[in-house]
């Protein structure tokens, strides 16, 4: 298996998670992943279609809203005054749309999405080049700035104070945890090089969080034959 170069393990061994975080949601780890020289293009439909049919079979035993992992994230939006109704977690927002198709984006994305969807975990997928400084999981100010698209023009926004979110020196990459990436950071069929964060709550076991990232790393490999990959488990 190929290493990860010096910047990428220090992007690993950067991640920090605020105490205010902690301090709100002891029960969270995240699992960051980076995969360095990866390669769009590859095929995902046969990993798509077992999540659009995974999807089927777990909304047709409960409503979506009271699948565990993503009941505890609808508690967790509650707990800094988010309104899960209104901005789903990312999780909630893909297994709701599964049975009718994923949206299909790019490989990178797709996968993920994917197995964000058959385990049950919220995952984001970054382009790493776009970074500037680690990534950092805090409460905000709410003075940071956030880039999106608004009417088809680019703005920039800033999200809530008291708000969790995904920032690097740079700004917000990703608003209410896991409920809106920046258009800054976002993969693309160029991506060489990206970081991946799947975050869980208690409902989810640590062998769970880990089968997810190696089934992202596994497909990752097969995708991208010359890929270095590596992750890091915070709690």
């Amino acid at each position: 298996m190929n290493a990860l170069s010096e910047s990428g393990r220090a992007t690993l061994d950067a991640a920090h998670i605020d105490p205010a975080v902690r301090d709100l949601r002891p029960d969270y780890r995240v699992l960051l992943i980076v995969a360095e020289n990866v390669h769009g293009g590859f095929g995902v439909d046969g990993l798509v279609a077992q999540a659009q049919e995974h999807a089927q079979a777990l909304v047709a035993d409960a409503p979506v809203e009271e699948l565990p992992h993503i009941a505890a994230w609808r508690e967790a939006f509650r707990g800094f005054g988010a309104k899960p109704q209104r901005t789903r977690n990312s999780l909630e927002a893909l297994t709701r749309r599964a049975p009718e198709g994923l949206p299909r984006i790019n490989s990178l994305t797709d996968a993920y999405n994917a197995i964000s969807v058959l385990h049950q975990v919220p995952i984001g997928g970054e382009n790493l080049d776009a970074y500037t400084g680690p990534p950092n999981l805090i409460r905000a100010t709410g003075d940071e700035p956030f880039d999106t698209v608004a009417g088809g023009e680019t703005v920039i926004e800033h999200p809530k104070p008291g708000e969790v979110v995904w920032r690097d020196d740079a700004g917000v990459t990703c608003r209410i945890w896991n409920w809106r990436q920046c258009t800054r950071t976002q993969l693309g069929p160029d991506t060489r090089n990206a970081l991946f964060i799947l975050d869980a709550l208690s409902a989810m076991s640590d062998d769970a969080l880990a089968a997810a990232g190696e089934h992202l790393t596994a497909v990752l490999r097969a995708g991208s034959p010359g890929v270095a990959t590596d992750m890091r488990l915070l709690q």
